[in-house]
Protein backbone atom coordinates (compact mmCIF):
# COMPACT_ATOMS: atom_id res chain seq x y z
CA UNK A 1 0.00 0.00 0.00
CA UNK A 2 2.96 2.48 0.36
CA UNK A 3 4.07 2.08 -2.84
CA UNK A 4 0.78 2.71 -4.20
CA UNK A 5 0.21 5.79 -2.31
CA UNK A 6 3.94 6.93 -3.18
CA UNK A 7 3.07 6.77 -6.58
CA UNK A 8 -0.27 8.15 -6.58
CA UNK A 9 1.01 11.14 -4.57
CA UNK A 10 4.35 11.73 -7.15
CA UNK A 11 2.12 11.34 -10.37
CA UNK A 12 -0.94 13.38 -9.18
CA UNK A 13 0.42 16.00 -6.67
CA UNK A 14 2.39 17.95 -9.20
CA UNK A 15 -0.73 18.40 -11.95
CA UNK A 16 -3.07 19.36 -9.30
CA UNK A 17 -1.44 22.30 -7.60
CA UNK A 18 -3.35 25.23 -8.66
CA UNK A 19 -1.56 27.53 -6.13
CA UNK A 20 1.70 29.12 -7.17
CA UNK A 21 3.80 32.23 -6.07
CA UNK A 22 5.25 34.04 -8.50
CA UNK A 23 7.70 34.49 -9.95
CA UNK A 24 7.66 31.09 -11.60
CA UNK A 25 3.83 30.28 -11.91
CA UNK A 26 5.36 26.30 -12.07
CA UNK A 27 7.73 26.04 -9.74
CA UNK A 28 5.65 25.07 -6.67
CA UNK A 29 4.49 22.36 -8.54
CA UNK A 30 8.16 20.83 -9.63
CA UNK A 31 8.89 21.18 -6.03
CA UNK A 32 6.75 18.94 -5.59
CA UNK A 33 7.80 16.78 -8.28
CA UNK A 34 11.33 16.62 -7.20
CA UNK A 35 10.53 15.91 -3.92
CA UNK A 36 7.19 12.84 -4.31
CA UNK A 37 9.48 11.18 -7.20
CA UNK A 38 12.56 10.86 -5.01
CA UNK A 39 10.05 9.25 -2.24
CA UNK A 40 9.07 6.84 -4.71
CA UNK A 41 12.76 5.88 -5.39
CA UNK A 42 12.88 5.44 -1.87
CA UNK A 43 9.01 3.22 -0.85
CA UNK A 44 10.06 0.99 -4.15
CA UNK A 45 13.07 -0.54 -2.57
CA UNK A 46 15.27 -0.50 -5.59
CA UNK A 47 18.25 -2.49 -6.02
CA UNK A 48 21.38 -2.11 -7.60
CA UNK A 49 22.57 0.07 -10.07
CA UNK A 50 22.55 -1.70 -13.74
CA UNK A 51 24.43 -1.80 -16.37
CA UNK A 52 21.73 -1.69 -18.91
CA UNK A 53 21.22 1.96 -18.15
CA UNK A 54 24.85 3.20 -18.87
CA UNK A 55 23.94 5.19 -21.95
CA UNK A 56 21.29 6.45 -20.41
CA UNK A 57 23.37 7.72 -17.59
CA UNK A 58 26.58 8.87 -20.53
CA UNK A 59 23.88 11.10 -21.79
CA UNK A 60 22.89 12.40 -18.88
CA UNK A 61 26.31 13.11 -17.55
CA UNK A 62 27.34 14.57 -20.90
CA UNK A 63 24.38 16.86 -20.63
CA UNK A 64 25.39 17.43 -17.03
CA UNK A 65 29.28 18.54 -18.27
CA UNK A 66 27.56 20.85 -20.86
CA UNK A 67 26.09 22.98 -18.18
CA UNK A 68 28.90 23.06 -16.62
CA UNK A 69 31.00 24.46 -19.39
CA UNK A 70 28.56 26.78 -20.33
CA UNK A 71 29.09 28.36 -16.79
CA UNK A 72 32.31 27.14 -15.81
CA UNK A 73 33.89 28.98 -19.08
CA UNK A 74 31.28 30.27 -20.94
CA UNK A 75 28.93 33.22 -19.34
CA UNK A 76 26.02 31.35 -17.45
CA UNK A 77 25.44 32.37 -14.19
CA UNK A 78 25.69 30.25 -11.33
CA UNK A 79 21.99 30.29 -10.43
CA UNK A 80 20.72 28.72 -13.65
CA UNK A 81 23.88 26.42 -13.94
CA UNK A 82 23.12 25.05 -10.57
CA UNK A 83 19.68 24.64 -11.50
CA UNK A 84 20.38 22.43 -14.53
CA UNK A 85 22.94 20.27 -12.88
CA UNK A 86 20.32 19.43 -9.87
CA UNK A 87 17.67 18.65 -12.55
CA UNK A 88 19.92 16.41 -14.30
CA UNK A 89 21.05 14.67 -11.29
CA UNK A 90 18.19 14.25 -9.99
CA UNK A 91 16.61 12.40 -12.97
CA UNK A 92 19.76 10.24 -12.63
CA UNK A 93 18.24 9.01 -9.46
CA UNK A 94 15.06 8.21 -10.06
CA UNK A 95 15.79 6.44 -13.52
CA UNK A 96 18.49 4.50 -11.51
CA UNK A 97 15.36 3.79 -9.13
CA UNK A 98 13.51 2.40 -12.23
CA UNK A 99 15.80 0.22 -13.31
CA UNK A 100 16.69 -1.25 -10.12
CA UNK A 101 12.81 -2.05 -9.61
CA UNK A 102 13.24 -6.09 -8.12
CA UNK A 103 11.10 -9.68 -8.13
CA UNK A 104 7.91 -7.08 -6.72
CA UNK A 105 8.54 -5.31 -10.60
CA UNK A 106 4.81 -5.91 -11.64
CA UNK A 107 3.38 -4.49 -8.42
CA UNK A 108 5.69 -1.26 -8.50
CA UNK A 109 4.78 -0.70 -12.11
CA UNK A 110 0.91 -1.13 -11.08
CA UNK A 111 1.02 1.48 -8.04
CA UNK A 112 3.04 3.91 -10.48
CA UNK A 113 -0.16 3.29 -13.23
CA UNK A 114 -2.45 3.63 -10.56
CA UNK A 115 -0.93 7.00 -9.59
CA UNK A 116 -1.69 8.22 -13.62
CA UNK A 117 -4.99 6.82 -12.96
CA UNK A 118 -5.65 9.18 -10.39
CA UNK A 119 -3.61 11.87 -11.75
CA UNK A 120 -6.15 11.67 -15.36
CA UNK A 121 -9.26 10.85 -13.24
CA UNK A 122 -9.23 14.40 -11.15
CA UNK A 123 -7.85 16.15 -14.35
CA UNK A 124 -10.69 15.16 -16.45
CA UNK A 125 -12.52 16.64 -13.72
CA UNK A 126 -10.60 20.18 -13.79
CA UNK A 127 -10.68 20.34 -17.49
CA UNK A 128 -14.69 19.98 -17.55
CA UNK A 129 -14.90 22.34 -15.29
CA UNK A 130 -12.80 25.05 -17.00
CA UNK A 131 -14.28 24.58 -20.55
CA UNK A 132 -18.07 24.22 -18.72
CA UNK A 133 -18.40 26.22 -15.95
CA UNK A 134 -15.51 28.64 -16.39
CA UNK A 135 -16.78 30.83 -13.68
CA UNK A 136 -16.14 28.08 -11.09
CA UNK A 137 -12.15 27.88 -10.83
CA UNK A 138 -10.59 30.48 -8.29
CA UNK A 139 -6.97 30.35 -9.86
CA UNK A 140 -5.82 28.75 -6.13
CA UNK A 141 -8.04 24.98 -6.14
CA UNK A 142 -8.71 24.93 -10.13
CA UNK A 143 -6.82 27.30 -12.00
CA UNK A 144 -7.89 30.18 -14.47
CA UNK A 145 -7.91 28.91 -18.03
CA UNK A 146 -6.35 31.99 -20.36
CA UNK A 147 -7.87 30.59 -23.27
CA UNK A 148 -11.50 30.20 -23.47
CA UNK A 149 -13.14 27.35 -24.16
CA UNK A 150 -10.08 25.23 -23.56
CA UNK A 151 -9.21 23.27 -20.79
CA UNK A 152 -5.42 23.65 -19.12
CA UNK A 153 -5.91 21.56 -16.03
CA UNK A 154 -3.98 23.13 -12.93
CA UNK A 155 -0.30 23.32 -14.89
CA UNK A 156 -2.18 25.96 -17.25
CA UNK A 157 -1.09 24.46 -20.29
CA UNK A 158 -3.13 22.74 -22.94
CA UNK A 159 -0.74 20.42 -24.37
CA UNK A 160 1.32 19.54 -20.72
CA UNK A 161 -2.92 18.83 -19.76
CA UNK A 162 -3.31 16.95 -22.60
CA UNK A 163 0.22 14.72 -22.61
CA UNK A 164 -0.51 13.60 -18.99
CA UNK A 165 -3.80 12.57 -20.11
CA UNK A 166 -1.84 10.51 -22.81
CA UNK A 167 -0.10 8.92 -20.40
CA UNK A 168 -2.58 8.20 -18.10
CA UNK A 169 -4.77 5.84 -21.09
CA UNK A 170 -1.24 4.25 -21.02
CA UNK A 171 -1.31 3.57 -17.62
CA UNK A 172 -5.34 2.58 -17.94
CA UNK A 173 -4.16 -0.21 -20.55
CA UNK A 174 -1.32 -1.52 -18.31
CA UNK A 175 -3.45 -2.09 -15.39
CA UNK A 176 -5.81 -3.39 -17.96
CA UNK A 177 -3.06 -6.06 -18.72
CA UNK A 178 -1.64 -6.58 -15.51
CA UNK A 179 -5.05 -7.71 -14.45
CA UNK A 180 -5.71 -5.39 -11.73
CA UNK A 181 -8.69 -3.55 -12.93
CA UNK A 182 -11.00 -6.51 -11.54
CA UNK A 183 -13.64 -8.68 -13.80
CA UNK A 184 -15.35 -6.28 -15.35
CA UNK A 185 -11.97 -5.02 -16.66
CA UNK A 186 -12.05 -4.18 -20.08
CA UNK A 187 -14.99 -1.96 -19.42
CA UNK A 188 -13.29 0.28 -17.07
CA UNK A 189 -10.29 0.43 -19.00
CA UNK A 190 -12.52 1.72 -22.06
CA UNK A 191 -14.21 4.16 -20.04
CA UNK A 192 -11.19 5.46 -18.21
CA UNK A 193 -9.26 5.93 -22.08
CA UNK A 194 -12.40 7.11 -23.32
CA UNK A 195 -12.95 10.05 -20.38
CA UNK A 196 -9.42 10.47 -20.49
CA UNK A 197 -9.53 11.05 -24.46
CA UNK A 198 -12.68 13.92 -23.92
CA UNK A 199 -9.95 15.90 -21.38
CA UNK A 200 -7.77 16.01 -24.54
CA UNK A 201 -10.28 17.26 -26.80
CA UNK A 202 -11.50 19.81 -24.59
CA UNK A 203 -7.59 20.78 -24.74
CA UNK A 204 -7.79 21.11 -28.00
CA UNK A 205 -3.98 19.99 -28.17
CA UNK A 206 -2.99 19.73 -31.59
CA UNK A 207 0.26 17.46 -30.04
CA UNK A 208 -2.82 15.49 -28.48
CA UNK A 209 -4.24 14.74 -31.99
CA UNK A 210 -1.07 12.98 -32.84
CA UNK A 211 -0.38 11.26 -29.73
CA UNK A 212 -4.04 9.64 -29.66
CA UNK A 213 -2.89 8.43 -32.78
CA UNK A 214 -0.07 7.04 -32.00
CA UNK A 215 -2.08 5.17 -29.38
CA UNK A 216 -4.34 3.39 -32.26
CA UNK A 217 -1.09 2.52 -34.18
CA UNK A 218 0.16 0.53 -30.69
CA UNK A 219 -2.76 -1.18 -31.03
CA UNK A 220 -2.71 -2.14 -34.08
CA UNK A 221 1.17 -3.07 -34.09
CA UNK A 222 1.69 -4.87 -31.02
CA UNK A 223 -0.23 -8.38 -31.20
CA UNK A 224 0.81 -9.51 -27.79
CA UNK A 225 -1.84 -7.22 -26.22
CA UNK A 226 -5.11 -8.36 -24.92
CA UNK A 227 -7.94 -8.01 -27.91
CA UNK A 228 -9.69 -5.86 -25.26
CA UNK A 229 -6.86 -3.78 -24.93
CA UNK A 230 -5.91 -3.46 -28.80
CA UNK A 231 -9.87 -2.50 -29.17
CA UNK A 232 -9.56 0.29 -27.10
CA UNK A 233 -6.31 1.83 -28.54
CA UNK A 234 -7.44 1.49 -32.48
CA UNK A 235 -10.90 2.97 -31.32
CA UNK A 236 -9.28 5.82 -29.66
CA UNK A 237 -8.87 8.55 -32.95
CA UNK A 238 -12.99 7.61 -33.02
CA UNK A 239 -13.83 8.11 -29.42
CA UNK A 240 -11.63 11.86 -30.21
CA UNK A 241 -13.92 12.25 -33.60
CA UNK A 242 -16.57 11.51 -32.12
CA UNK A 243 -16.57 13.84 -29.35
CA UNK A 244 -15.01 16.75 -31.20
CA UNK A 245 -17.97 16.99 -33.26
CA UNK A 246 -20.53 16.47 -30.37
CA UNK A 247 -18.06 19.37 -28.40
CA UNK A 248 -18.75 21.63 -31.57
CA UNK A 249 -22.54 20.71 -31.60
CA UNK A 250 -22.43 21.86 -28.05
CA UNK A 251 -20.57 25.13 -28.47
CA UNK A 252 -23.04 25.59 -31.67
CA UNK A 253 -26.08 25.22 -29.47
CA UNK A 254 -25.36 26.89 -26.31
CA UNK A 255 -23.01 29.29 -27.83
CA UNK A 256 -20.44 28.78 -25.74
CA UNK A 257 -17.01 28.70 -26.71
CA UNK A 258 -15.17 25.58 -28.07
CA UNK A 259 -11.37 26.36 -28.06
CA UNK A 260 -10.63 23.20 -30.29
CA UNK A 261 -12.77 25.43 -33.60
CA UNK A 262 -10.56 28.16 -32.44
CA UNK A 263 -7.50 26.05 -33.00
CA UNK A 264 -9.17 24.72 -36.36
CA UNK A 265 -9.27 28.82 -37.55
CA UNK A 266 -5.73 29.60 -37.25
CA UNK A 267 -3.69 30.93 -40.45
CA UNK A 268 -0.67 29.50 -38.45
CA UNK A 269 -1.05 26.18 -38.16
CA UNK A 270 2.09 25.66 -36.16
CA UNK A 271 1.68 28.30 -33.40
CA UNK A 272 5.06 30.15 -34.53
CA UNK A 273 7.19 26.98 -34.18
CA UNK A 274 7.85 27.20 -38.22
CA UNK A 275 9.40 30.39 -37.37
CA UNK A 276 11.12 29.70 -34.65
CA UNK A 277 12.40 26.71 -36.07
CA UNK A 278 13.79 28.43 -39.10
CA UNK A 279 15.82 31.26 -37.08
CA UNK A 280 17.30 28.17 -34.86
CA UNK A 281 18.71 26.28 -38.27
CA UNK A 282 20.18 29.95 -39.02
CA UNK A 283 21.81 29.77 -35.52
CA UNK A 284 23.21 26.40 -36.08
CA UNK A 285 24.87 27.43 -38.81
CA UNK A 286 26.35 30.31 -37.17
CA UNK A 287 27.61 28.08 -34.34
CA UNK A 288 27.65 24.40 -35.68
CA UNK A 289 30.45 22.97 -33.75
CA UNK A 290 30.35 23.95 -29.54
CA UNK A 291 26.66 25.84 -30.20
CA UNK A 292 25.74 29.35 -28.21
CA UNK A 293 26.03 27.54 -25.02
CA UNK A 294 23.74 25.73 -22.79
CA UNK A 295 21.17 27.98 -21.36
CA UNK A 296 21.54 30.24 -23.93
CA UNK A 297 19.24 30.06 -26.94
CA UNK A 298 17.22 32.34 -25.82
CA UNK A 299 19.89 35.23 -25.26
CA UNK A 300 21.75 34.32 -29.18
CA UNK A 301 18.11 34.22 -30.74
CA UNK A 302 16.98 37.49 -29.35
CA UNK A 303 20.45 39.29 -29.88
CA UNK A 304 21.18 38.23 -33.62
CA UNK A 305 18.98 40.15 -36.24
CA UNK A 306 15.73 37.85 -37.76
CA UNK A 307 13.74 40.82 -39.60
CA UNK A 308 10.95 38.18 -39.96
CA UNK A 309 11.36 36.30 -36.43
CA UNK A 310 8.33 35.40 -34.67
CA UNK A 311 6.85 38.09 -32.26
CA UNK A 312 6.89 35.99 -28.69
CA UNK A 313 9.55 35.75 -26.51
CA UNK A 314 11.09 32.21 -26.91
CA UNK A 315 13.43 30.93 -24.47
CA UNK A 316 13.12 27.33 -26.24
CA UNK A 317 13.15 26.37 -29.83
CA UNK A 318 10.36 24.09 -29.47
CA UNK A 319 12.12 20.70 -30.26
CA UNK A 320 14.28 18.74 -28.56
CA UNK A 321 16.89 17.82 -31.24
CA UNK A 322 17.05 21.13 -32.49
CA UNK A 323 17.52 22.42 -28.61
CA UNK A 324 20.34 20.22 -28.37
CA UNK A 325 22.20 21.62 -31.94
CA UNK A 326 22.16 24.80 -31.04
CA UNK A 327 23.22 24.78 -27.46
CA UNK A 328 25.83 22.00 -27.83
CA UNK A 329 26.88 22.66 -30.87
CA UNK A 330 26.41 19.25 -33.64
CA UNK A 331 28.85 16.73 -32.35
CA UNK A 332 27.85 16.55 -29.21
CA UNK A 333 23.97 16.92 -29.54
CA UNK A 334 24.61 14.08 -32.47
CA UNK A 335 26.45 12.10 -29.68
CA UNK A 336 23.84 12.79 -26.90
CA UNK A 337 20.76 11.90 -29.21
CA UNK A 338 22.49 9.09 -30.26
CA UNK A 339 23.10 7.97 -27.04
CA UNK A 340 19.14 8.36 -25.98
CA UNK A 341 18.43 7.28 -29.19
CA UNK A 342 20.15 3.30 -28.28
CA UNK A 343 18.88 3.62 -25.00
CA UNK A 344 14.84 3.86 -26.40
CA UNK A 345 15.56 1.16 -29.08
CA UNK A 346 17.36 -1.04 -26.20
CA UNK A 347 14.15 -0.58 -23.78
CA UNK A 348 11.91 -1.61 -26.62
CA UNK A 349 13.87 -4.54 -27.43
CA UNK A 350 14.07 -5.82 -24.39
CA UNK A 351 10.26 -4.84 -23.39
CA UNK A 352 8.76 -6.89 -26.62
CA UNK A 353 11.86 -9.94 -25.86
CA UNK A 354 10.04 -9.85 -22.29
CA UNK A 355 7.29 -12.58 -21.57
CA UNK A 356 3.88 -12.16 -19.67
CA UNK A 357 2.51 -9.62 -18.01
CA UNK A 358 6.05 -8.10 -17.03
CA UNK A 359 6.62 -7.54 -20.74
CA UNK A 360 3.05 -5.80 -21.00
CA UNK A 361 4.41 -3.55 -18.37
CA UNK A 362 7.36 -2.82 -20.11
CA UNK A 363 5.98 -1.76 -23.46
CA UNK A 364 3.75 0.60 -21.56
CA UNK A 365 6.92 2.04 -20.26
CA UNK A 366 8.41 2.39 -23.03
CA UNK A 367 5.29 4.14 -24.95
CA UNK A 368 5.00 6.51 -22.31
CA UNK A 369 8.71 7.27 -23.01
CA UNK A 370 7.55 7.45 -26.90
CA UNK A 371 4.90 9.53 -26.46
CA UNK A 372 6.65 12.53 -24.04
CA UNK A 373 9.43 11.47 -26.92
CA UNK A 374 7.40 12.92 -29.76
CA UNK A 375 5.89 15.69 -27.38
CA UNK A 376 9.55 16.96 -27.60
CA UNK A 377 9.62 17.83 -31.03
CA UNK A 378 7.07 19.93 -30.58
CA UNK A 379 7.18 21.25 -26.87
CA UNK A 380 9.49 21.10 -24.09
CA UNK A 381 7.81 19.11 -21.88
CA UNK A 382 11.17 17.85 -20.46
CA UNK A 383 12.31 20.84 -19.08
CA UNK A 384 9.43 20.36 -16.00
CA UNK A 385 10.60 17.86 -13.82
CA UNK A 386 6.67 16.47 -13.70
CA UNK A 387 7.18 14.78 -16.70
CA UNK A 388 11.12 14.46 -16.32
CA UNK A 389 11.36 12.42 -13.65
CA UNK A 390 8.59 10.26 -14.28
CA UNK A 391 10.02 9.76 -18.01
CA UNK A 392 13.45 8.96 -16.28
CA UNK A 393 11.76 6.19 -14.08
CA UNK A 394 9.79 4.83 -16.96
CA UNK A 395 12.70 4.42 -19.71
CA UNK A 396 14.90 3.14 -15.96
CA UNK A 397 11.66 0.50 -15.50
CA UNK A 398 11.84 -0.40 -19.29
CA UNK A 399 15.76 -1.14 -19.75
CA UNK A 400 15.75 -3.77 -16.92
CA UNK A 401 17.19 -7.03 -17.48
CA UNK A 402 15.70 -10.27 -16.11
CA UNK A 403 14.74 -9.50 -12.70
CA UNK A 404 15.69 -11.69 -9.19
CA UNK A 405 13.04 -14.45 -8.26
CA UNK A 406 13.91 -13.24 -4.93
CA UNK A 407 13.01 -9.71 -3.75
CA UNK A 408 17.02 -8.01 -3.34
CA UNK A 409 18.16 -6.19 -0.84
CA UNK A 410 17.01 -2.29 -1.19
CA UNK A 411 20.11 -0.15 -2.44
CA UNK A 412 21.42 2.33 0.85
CA UNK A 413 23.57 4.14 -2.35
CA UNK A 414 19.88 4.82 -4.10
CA UNK A 415 18.17 5.15 -1.03
CA UNK A 416 20.32 7.90 0.27
CA UNK A 417 20.75 9.73 -3.22
CA UNK A 418 17.10 10.24 -3.54
CA UNK A 419 17.00 11.29 0.26
CA UNK A 420 19.42 13.90 -0.50
CA UNK A 421 17.29 15.17 -3.04
CA UNK A 422 14.34 15.09 -0.89
CA UNK A 423 16.58 17.58 1.44
CA UNK A 424 17.74 19.60 -1.61
CA UNK A 425 14.53 20.49 -2.63
CA UNK A 426 13.21 21.72 1.33
CA UNK A 427 16.53 24.12 0.95
CA UNK A 428 15.27 24.83 -2.57
CA UNK A 429 11.73 26.01 -1.21
CA UNK A 430 13.88 28.18 1.18
CA UNK A 431 15.58 29.65 -0.81
CA UNK A 432 12.57 30.53 -3.64
CA UNK A 433 10.81 32.29 -0.68
CA UNK A 434 13.81 35.07 -0.99
CA UNK A 435 12.81 36.31 -3.90
CA UNK A 436 9.08 35.53 -3.47
CA UNK A 437 9.08 37.98 -0.87
CA UNK A 438 9.66 40.61 -3.92
CA UNK A 439 6.37 40.03 -5.54
CA UNK A 440 4.75 39.12 -2.37
CA UNK A 441 2.00 42.50 -1.98
CA UNK A 442 1.68 41.43 1.58
CA UNK A 443 5.02 42.01 2.41
CA UNK A 444 4.68 45.59 2.34
CA UNK A 445 5.81 46.33 5.35
CA UNK A 446 9.28 45.38 3.88
CA UNK A 447 11.31 47.91 1.53
CA UNK A 448 11.28 47.04 -1.72
CA UNK A 449 14.86 47.99 -2.30
CA UNK A 450 15.37 45.15 0.99
CA UNK A 451 13.51 42.55 -0.39
CA UNK A 452 15.42 42.52 -3.76
CA UNK A 453 18.60 43.05 -1.52
CA UNK A 454 17.57 39.83 0.28
CA UNK A 455 16.91 37.88 -3.14
CA UNK A 456 20.18 38.75 -5.03
CA UNK A 457 21.39 36.40 -2.70
CA UNK A 458 19.56 33.68 -3.84
CA UNK A 459 21.65 30.51 -5.06
CA UNK A 460 18.83 29.07 -7.63
CA UNK A 461 17.25 32.42 -8.00
CA UNK A 462 18.80 35.45 -7.35
CA UNK A 463 18.48 36.09 -11.43
CA UNK A 464 14.95 37.26 -10.62
CA UNK A 465 16.07 39.59 -7.74
CA UNK A 466 18.27 40.91 -10.68
CA UNK A 467 15.89 41.28 -13.19
CA UNK A 468 13.03 42.95 -10.55
CA UNK A 469 16.15 45.59 -9.27
CA UNK A 470 17.24 46.55 -13.04
CA UNK A 471 13.48 46.66 -14.18
CA UNK A 472 11.83 49.06 -11.19
CA UNK A 473 15.07 51.31 -11.87
CA UNK A 474 15.68 51.88 -7.82
CA UNK A 475 19.11 51.94 -6.79
CA UNK A 476 19.86 48.50 -4.80
CA UNK A 477 22.84 48.89 -2.17
CA UNK A 478 25.55 46.05 -3.97
CA UNK A 479 23.75 45.86 -7.06
CA UNK A 480 27.35 45.44 -8.83
CA UNK A 481 26.12 42.22 -10.72
CA UNK A 482 24.47 44.93 -13.22
CA UNK A 483 22.99 42.35 -15.99
CA UNK A 484 25.47 39.98 -15.69
CA UNK A 485 22.41 37.48 -14.56
CA UNK A 486 19.22 39.05 -15.42
CA UNK A 487 19.49 38.43 -19.35
CA UNK A 488 20.25 34.85 -19.37
CA UNK A 489 17.17 33.65 -17.70
CA UNK A 490 13.92 35.76 -19.98
CA UNK A 491 14.91 38.71 -22.58
CA UNK A 492 11.65 40.77 -22.89
CA UNK A 493 10.35 44.32 -23.20
CA UNK A 494 11.18 45.67 -19.81
CA UNK A 495 14.59 44.02 -20.09
CA UNK A 496 15.82 44.42 -22.75
CA UNK A 497 14.98 48.76 -22.37
CA UNK A 498 16.46 48.70 -19.31
CA UNK A 499 19.51 47.39 -20.67
CA UNK A 500 19.53 49.25 -23.97
CA UNK A 501 19.19 52.25 -21.46
CA UNK A 502 22.23 51.61 -19.35
CA UNK A 503 24.32 50.76 -22.37
CA UNK A 504 23.61 54.28 -24.01
CA UNK A 505 24.42 55.74 -20.44
CA UNK A 506 27.65 53.53 -20.16
CA UNK A 507 29.20 54.93 -23.19
CA UNK A 508 28.13 51.66 -25.47
CA UNK A 509 25.57 53.53 -27.72
CA UNK A 510 25.96 51.66 -30.71
CA UNK A 511 25.05 48.15 -28.60
CA UNK A 512 22.45 50.45 -27.14
CA UNK A 513 21.00 50.69 -30.64
CA UNK A 514 21.41 47.43 -31.97
CA UNK A 515 19.50 46.19 -28.74
CA UNK A 516 16.66 48.78 -29.72
CA UNK A 517 16.89 47.11 -33.24
CA UNK A 518 16.07 43.96 -31.96
CA UNK A 519 13.17 44.84 -29.62
CA UNK A 520 11.89 46.95 -33.02
CA UNK A 521 11.35 43.20 -34.50
CA UNK A 522 9.31 41.63 -31.75
CA UNK A 523 6.55 44.96 -32.33
CA UNK A 524 6.02 44.42 -29.32
CA UNK A 525 2.49 46.92 -27.74
CA UNK A 526 4.50 47.03 -24.23
CA UNK A 527 7.20 48.77 -26.52
CA UNK A 528 5.69 52.16 -28.15
CA UNK A 529 6.26 54.47 -25.44
CA UNK A 530 10.13 53.51 -25.78
CA UNK A 531 9.98 54.05 -29.51
CA UNK A 532 7.46 57.23 -29.17
CA UNK A 533 10.07 60.11 -29.26
CA UNK A 534 11.38 58.38 -33.12
CA UNK A 535 8.43 59.88 -35.58
CA UNK A 536 8.69 59.13 -39.18
CA UNK A 537 9.62 62.35 -41.28
CA UNK A 538 11.30 64.37 -39.04
CA UNK A 539 12.99 67.45 -40.44
CA UNK A 540 17.33 67.54 -39.72
CA UNK A 541 17.30 69.21 -36.65
CA UNK A 542 14.41 67.17 -34.90
CA UNK A 543 16.75 64.26 -36.23
CA UNK A 544 19.37 65.27 -34.33
CA UNK A 545 17.93 65.65 -31.33
CA UNK A 546 16.68 61.86 -31.50
CA UNK A 547 17.26 59.32 -28.62
CA UNK A 548 20.16 56.25 -29.41
CA UNK A 549 16.60 53.92 -30.03
CA UNK A 550 15.37 56.30 -33.09
CA UNK A 551 18.83 55.69 -34.75
CA UNK A 552 20.17 52.25 -36.91
CA UNK A 553 23.34 51.14 -35.52
CA UNK A 554 27.06 51.89 -37.41
CA UNK A 555 27.64 48.10 -37.73
CA UNK A 556 26.29 44.61 -37.24
CA UNK A 557 27.23 43.59 -33.75
CA UNK A 558 27.60 39.61 -32.61
CA UNK A 559 25.13 38.68 -30.13
CA UNK A 560 28.28 37.87 -27.43
CA UNK A 561 29.84 41.41 -28.23
CA UNK A 562 26.92 42.19 -25.69
CA UNK A 563 28.68 39.72 -22.91
CA UNK A 564 31.73 41.77 -22.44
CA UNK A 565 32.26 43.36 -18.74
CA UNK A 566 31.66 46.62 -20.00
CA UNK A 567 28.43 46.04 -21.46
CA UNK A 568 26.86 44.13 -18.60
CA UNK A 569 27.21 46.66 -16.44
CA UNK A 570 24.32 49.14 -15.06
CA UNK A 571 25.56 52.52 -14.24
CA UNK A 572 23.91 54.78 -11.90
CA UNK A 573 20.71 56.46 -12.93
CA UNK A 574 21.06 60.19 -13.97
CA UNK A 575 20.32 62.01 -10.83
CA UNK A 576 16.77 63.53 -10.58
CA UNK A 577 16.86 67.28 -11.62
CA UNK A 578 15.93 69.80 -8.65
CA UNK A 579 12.95 71.18 -8.62
CA UNK A 580 11.62 74.38 -10.16
CA UNK A 581 11.83 77.04 -7.69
Amino acid sequence: MAVELAAVAAAAAPSLLAYNVSPSPTFLNQALAFALWAAFVVVSGPTTLRGRALPLYAALLLLMGAAGWSWLHGSLPASLAWSALGTLAAAMVVAAGGCGVSADAEDVFAAFCWGWVAAGVVNVVIAAIQVFAPAVPDGSWIALSAIAGRAVGNLRQPNHLSSLLLWSCIAAIGLLELDRLGARGRHWAAALVAAFVFAVVLSASRTGLVSVIILALWGALDRRLSPAARRILVGAPLAYALIWLAMAGWAALSQHPFGGEARLAETDISSSRFGIWRDTLKLIRMHPWTGVGWGEFNLAWTLTPFPHRPIAFFDHTHNLLLQFAVELGLPLATLITALLLWVLLRAARQAWATPGRLGAARRCAVLMVLMIAVHSQLEYPLWYAYFLLPTAWALGFALQGPVAPVRAQPSRLLALAALLLIGATALSVLDYRRVALIFDEDAGAIPLEARIAAGQHSLFFGHHADYAALTTGMPIPGNSRGFERAVHYLLDTRLMIAWAEALDRGGHVDLARDLAARLREFHKPDAIEFFAPCPSGATPVEAARRPFQCERPERAHDWREFLAPGALAAPALPAPRPAAP
